[in-house]
Formats: structure tokens, C-alpha cells, sequence
């Protein structure tokens, strides 16, 4: 449904090119709930930010659906964010004017779409998240957690083919960083959303059915979660992610010694 291939992003700085992104290759299926890990500068929120075409790359394909998105024009592109993408951020980016139920209501706003079909959705999002309680209260009056699972039902009431994280649990306690990684769980098995996402976060990325590690540039490894008991299977799956990451941060220490 995503696939990238040889994705290659670079720098200038003065007389000087950095290469950030080095030969990417990664695939996100229908209905799959993917991750990327890695330290600062390995590419993480670069390669969010091609995908979702908000910065140009030099060489490489992303193809969403059967679209290929490089060469379109700012049209084609402004309607693929609002139609086809759906978008979550670590600070919320909420409307603080606009009550939960509106800010859900937004991308339809936009596209001045806001039939029956959009309110029978945004209730339904209001209800799977656990936040029709608070439809009516403003960003301002409501928890870190709220806000967040407001913004991921934000993202779904385009029926989007992907959505994109980015550090979605990253100012949130760990109480409300488990429900917003519910939400989107309940958003993938209910709703059939398919989900990318950028985190440093193991417990939330230990949720996913995959994790991609970045390391300067390029994947590293890729891990798959194993079947089995939901619990055993995240704590397992967590395990093995720490010890990959404490693998490649040894390689790193060992390439700076080098």
C-alpha cells in the first residue's frame, strides 16, 4: 500500500552536501501498524516528511496506493495530505477555538464535506476513543491524552489509505501514551487503518506489528512481532526491540572509537 524504494534525501550546507537518507527501502501494508525507530540523525522525521511530500528528494520512488508521488504538482499534493493521508503530531496541533467534536470535524471543514456521512463518522471516533464525553469541551480544558486521541481521530475522518505519526506519545505519560497506542490499535483492527510511525518510544513501538530501525540513513534491521499471547507478545517483542537498539548503539560506539 506505501512502498519506498531507494529513497535518497540530501543537505546543502554552503559548498557542502549531506547525505541524510541513503538508499531507503520500506513497504506498509493495508491494515498494518508499522514503526521506525533510530537516534537523532538517522532520518526518522526526513523520511516521514518525503513521504508525506513536504520536502523533495533527489532519487528513489513513494508510491501510496497505486499513485506515484513524485513530480505532482502542489495541488495534487495538498489534496493526497487531505484525502489520503492523515496526520499525528506530538504537540496535538488541535484548534484551541474549536470544540473536540470540531477539531475532528476539521479536514471535512476543509473540504466543506461536512454531511451526515462526516457526523455519523465523527461520533462513531468519538465513541471507539473513549472521548465523547469530552465532544463539546475545548483543547484547552481537556487532558494530554484526550487531546492526542482527538487528534488520531482527526486523522480517520477522511478514511484515509495511511497515517502518518509523528512522536504521537512523546509528551505524554505513560497512562496516556498506552491509550493513544489503543487508539490507534482500535483504529486498525475496527476501522482497517493502516498506520506509520515515527518513535523513540520501545513500549509504544513494542504495539506494532513491525519496527524498522534506522541507522545513519538506512534500515539497520527490521523486526516482526511473533504470534502468541497479546501481553507476552508485546513484552517479548519489546525485549528483542532494547536489545536491537542496544546492538546497534554498540556499533556506534565502536565506529566512533574506530
Amino acid at each position: 500500500m506505501l512502498y519506498v524504494k531507494n529513497l535518497h534525501k540530501s543537505y546543502q550546507s554552503g559548498n557542502k552536501s549531506y547525505s541524510v537518507l541513503k538508499g531507503i527501502n520500506l513497504s506498509v501494508a493495508d491494515q498494518e501498524f508499522v514503526a521506525v525507530m533510530g537516534p537523532s540523525g538517522s532520518g526518522k522525521s526526513t523520511l516521514l516528511n518525503c513521504i508525506s511530500c513536504y520536502i523533495p528528494f533527489e532519487e528513489g520512488t513513494i508510491t501510496l496506493g497505486n499513485k506515484e508521488l513524485k513530480g505532482l504538482d502542489e495541488n495534487a499534493l495538498a489534496k493526497i495530505r487531505n484525502e489520503k493521508l492523515g496526520f499525528v503530531f506530538q504537540d496535538f496541533m488541535l484548534l484551541d477555538g474549536l470544540t473536540v467534536r470540531e477539531n475532528i470535524l476539521v479536514p471535512r471543514i476543509i473540504q466543506g464535506k461536512v454531511d451526515e456521512e462526516a457526523e455519523k463518522l465523527a461520533d462513531q471516533l468519538l465513541s471507539l476513543f473513549g472521548i465523547n464525553h469530552i465532544a463539546d469541551k475545548y483543547p484547552a480544558d481537556v487532558s494530554g491524552g484526550e487531546r492526542q486521541r482527538t487528534a488520531v481521530a482527526r486523522s480517520l475522518i477522511n478514511q484515509p489509505l495511511l497515517i502518518l505519526a509523528d512522536e504521537p506519545t512523546g509528551n505524554l505519560d505513560s497512562k496516556s501514551s498506552r491509550a493513544v497506542i489503543e487508539s490507534f490499535e482500535n483504529a486498525r483492527n475496527k476501522l482497517g487503518a493502516s498506520i506509520f510511525m515515527v518513535t523513540h518510544d520501545s513500549f509504544a513501538a513494542s504495539f506494532c506489528d513491525r519496527v524498522i530501525l534506522l541507522k545513519d540513513g538506512a534500515v539497520y534491521k527490521t523486526l516482526e512481532a511473533t504470534p502468541g499471547c497479546k501481553e507476552e507478545k508485546r513484552s517479548a517483542f519489546q525485549d528483542r526491540l532494547l536489545d536491537a537498539i542496544r546492538e546497534m548503539s554498540n556499533l556506534n560506539s565502536e565506529d566512533g572509537r574506530a
